[in-house]
């Protein structure tokens, strides 16, 4: 089945979904990049009500950018990697206070915590541009289904740009998560009977 008529299923069966992920939902451009910072290898729902906390410790990019290492740090103590992402959330908070919310990949990629998959997020979701974010779930889906046969998320990336339109880029990521939490695992049959 080609990859279109998958998404178009995809979107029939989890489009409507109120479910919120980790990226989606905050009030300021930049808590939408710090989120998803936060929610690498985390899942959405321990992800959401810690970055609310934090948003409401820390409401301004200025406050959090000064905000102390050990106070961040204690904030996001429920969440995987939380040294690392509590230095990188502060890095970049101070960085965007200067350039503010890039809107190149290659700038966002210069942001302390953020790979490709932050940024195609960012993308699309602060700058309305084309992205493809692929997390796990779309890495996963993308070759169980044999769309791409690729060992990394970049390379999936890249090799979905090469054969889908743009106009389906930024569905992709929201549409595959939600069905990727549904059916963990690498059974084809599975993923495909869950958008019946």
């Amino acid at each position: 089945m080609e990859f279109i008529t998958i998404l178009k299923k995809a979107e029939k069966r989890f489009g409507s979904s109120s479910k919120r992920l980790a990226a989606e939902g905050w009030r300021k451009d930049w808590q939408v990049l710090v989120s998803t910072i936060m929610s690498a290898q985390s899942r959405d729902e321990t992800t959401i009500p810690i970055a609310e906390n934090l948003f409401k410790k820390y409401p301004t990019l200025k406050s959090l950018a000064n905000a102390r290492y050990n106070d961040v740090l204690k904030a996001l103590k429920s969440l995987n990697y939380n040294k690392t992402k509590a230095k990188h959330i502060i890095e970049a908070a101070k960085m965007m206070e200067r350039i503010g919310v890039p809107d190149t990949i290659e700038e966002l990629v210069e942001i302390p915590g953020v790979g490709r998959k932050t940024a195609n997020l960012v993308m699309t979701e602060v700058h309305n541009k084309h992205g493809i974010c692929v997390d796990t779930h779309v890495h996963r889906i993308s070759n169980v289904l044999g769309f791409v046969k690729t060992k990394t998320p970049d390379k999936t990336e890249k090799e979905l740009k090469k054969t889908i339109p743009k106009r389906y880029w930024s569905r992709i990521n929201r549409l595959f998560v939600l069905w990727g939490k549904q059916v963990p695992g690498k059974d084809k049959k599975k993923l495909l009977d869950a958008l019946k």
